[in-house]
């Protein structure tokens, strides 16, 4: 198990989780908006934010974009474009090439490096694809991700030919996948296709769209699951 060096609550374990954000975000950015989880968690979990390496040049089609209406427009970021000539990315593109992957997996294994131990890795929407594709090379035993479970929100399969590598067998680390009902950036029939290639994933579904929520009824299912990697 990772180790944790901080006590929560009652003298237990305080989680140390890495946290990777959507497409048009950045740690700061990400830092912001999840305000409310920080807050609810902070007797049993500390969240660390990194920035996908790949800045974004351009604004985007607002109503194609991941990020949907509220974006990020301060050093965007992503962690791999679907459509390499345009440096863009869409989570519905069926496309033979992406670029900017293997930057990004490098990018994490730096921060796992530098500032871990994690005993989990949290991501959103973009972040939360990526995070699968993680679970998917530590099931392989990549050494570089030492982690215990994962938290995907919002997450997709990617629908490049070249990550299908990632789908082809199931992953067993241990995993919690929320996702929106009414969420129309990553519609939550794309979460469940993702929650089907872990081994007996636990699915959180809330009545908003494309955020990580943070009520009664989700911190009913966030504690235990959490709780349950706490010595």
């Amino acid at each position: 198990m990772a180790a944790s060096t901080a006590e929560g609550k009652a003298g237990r374990s305080l989680l140390r989780i890495l946290a990777l954000h959507g497409y048009w975000q950045n740690e700061r950015s990400f830092w912001e908006r999840t305000g409310s989880l920080r807050k609810n968690l902070k007797n049993r979990a500390e969240l660390v934010m990194i920035s996908a390496p790949l800045l974004i040049p351009e604004p985007p089609d607002v109503d194609s974009n991941e990020g949907g209406a509220d974006i990020q427009r301060e050093d965007p970021r992503g962690w791999w474009f679907s459509d390499p000539e345009q440096s863009s990315f869409n989570a519905t593109d069926e496309t033979k090439t992406c670029v900017g992957l293997e930057e990004s997996l490098q990018a994490v294994a730096k921060a796992f490096s530098e500032l871990g131990p994690f005993n989990g890795i949290l991501g959103f929407s973009q972040g939360a694809a990526l995070v699968a594709m993680i679970c998917a090379l530590k099931q392989r035993g990549d050494p570089r991700f030492q982690f215990d479970f994962a938290i995907l929100v919002a997450g997709f399969k990617s629908r490049a030919t070249e990550h299908v590598q990632f789908y082809q067998q199931p992953i067993t680390v241990p995993s919690l996948h929320v996702y929106g009902d009414t969420d129309r950036v990553i519609p939550g029939e794309m979460s469940q296709e993702l929650a089907s290639n872990f081994m007996n994933p636990i699915l959180l579904t809330h009545t908003g769209g494309h955020y990580i929520p943070v009520c009664a009824a989700q911190k009913k299912v966030y504690f235990p699951f959490l709780d349950s990697f706490r010595t």
